[in-house]
C-alpha cells in the first residue's frame, strides 16, 4: 500500500497563502499544512484551520529568513539588527553548533515557537523546518528533547530518490543531494531511533517552488509503497512580502486542484492523509 501526505509549507505566512490551502484542501488533493506561528497572517492561518477540521497541521519552525517569537534583546545572536533572523545559515549553524550561549538562545526561540502552536488549540501533525534546518543536529536535538511535552510524533527527513524524479519526468537529470543527503540519512536514523514517524521519501526539493501539474501527477504516478510525502508552497499569487524570487506559487496551486492530479490521486492502492492519519 502506498501512504501519501500531501503538505502546503509556510501556512501563515501571508493570505494569499492562507487562501490557496484553504483552496487546495477544499477543492484539491492537499491534507496537511505547516505552520508558521510568527508569521504576519499567523493568527488568519489558525482561524481558517478551525474551520477545517480534516485539515492536519503541523509547525513549521522557522529559525533563519524570518520572524522569531521571542523578541529580538532575548535572542540577540539569532537575529540581525532589524530583528529578524539571520540569513547565514552556514555561520549560524557554527555559532549553534559550538557556542553554549546561542544554542541557549536557540532553545528558549524553539520551546516558544512550541508554545505558540500549543495555545493556537490546533492537534500537531507533525513538524518541519524552514529551509530544512532540522538537519542541524543541533536542532534536531532541541526539537526532539523539547517535542515530548507537545506530542511530537513525526517529522520530515528531506530525502529525495532521484529514480522516481527520473520515472515522473523523463528526460530530467535531478542532481545528487551530496550536501544535504548524508545529514537526512543521520537524521532518519536518529528519528528512527527516537521512535518518530518520517516519509520514506519526500519529493518537493530538487522542484521547489515549480511543482507543475504534470510533475505532481508524474510523482503520484509514479509513487514508490511506503510513506511518501510531496510538499509544495502555493499560492494565490507571489509577490508577498518574504515570498521567494521565481516560485511559480499560483502553478503549485493549480496542481494541486488539477483534475489530472485528483484522477491520479485515486488510485486504489493509494491512501491520502495527514502523517497523524498513518
Amino acid at each position: 500500500m502506498k501512504h501519501l501526505v500531501v503538505t502546503a509549507d509556510d501556512f501563515g505566512a501571508a493570505r494569499e497563502v492562507n487562501d490557496a490551502v484553504e483552496l487546495a484542501h477544499g477543492h484539491g488533493i492537499l491534507k496537511a499544512t505547516s505552520l508558521m506561528v510568527g508569521a504576519p497572517a499567523a493568527a488568519d492561518a489558525v482561524a481558517r484551520a478551525k474551520k477545517l477540521p480534516s485539515l492536519r497541521v503541523g509547525l513549521h519552525i522557522v529559525l533563519v529568513e524570518g520572524r522569531p517569537m521571542l523578541p529580538a534583546v532575548s535572542i540577540p545572536d539569532l537575529v540581525d539588527a532589524d530583528g529578524y533572523f539571520r540569513c547565514d545559515m552556514a555561520r549560524a549553524g557554527v555559532d549553534m553548533f559550538f557556542r553554549p550561549k546561542v544554542r541557549e538562545q536557540l532553545a528558549h526561540e524553539i520551546a516558544a515557537q512550541f508554545d505558540a502552536f500549543r495555545a493556537t488549540g490546533l492537534r500537531l501533525d507533525h513538524v518541519n523546518t524552514h529551509k530544512h534546518f532540522h538537519l542541524h543536529p543541533t536542532i534536531a536535538g532541541m526539537i526532539l528533547k523539547l517535542g515530548k511535552a507537545h506530542g511530537l510524533r513525526a517529522m520530515r527527513v528531506p530525502l529525495e530518490p532521484r529514480g522516481v524524479l527520473a520515472a515522473a519526468e523523463p528526460g530530467s537529470a535531478p542532481a545528487p543531494a551530496y550536501v544535504t543527503g548524508p545529514w537526512a540519512r543521520l537524521l532518519r536514523r536518529r528519528l528512527g531511533h527516537a521512535g518518530l514517524l518520517t516519509p520514506d521519501a519526500v519529493f518537493g526539493l530538487s522542484w521547489s517552488g515549480a511543482m507543475t501539474p504534470a510533475r505532481l501527477k508524474g510523482l503520484i504516478a509514479h509513487l514508490p509503497e511506503g510513506l511518501s510525502e510531496i510538499y509544495l508552497h502555493p499560492a494565490t499569487a507571489g509577490g508577498f512580502a518574504g515570498s521567494a524570487p521565481g516560485y511559480r506559487y499560483a502553478d503549485e496551486l493549480a496542481a494541486l486542484m488539477d483534475a489530472g492530479v485528483a484522477e491520479a490521486a485515486r488510485d486504489p492502492h493509494i491512501r491520502l492523509g495527514g502523517f497523524v492519519d498513518f
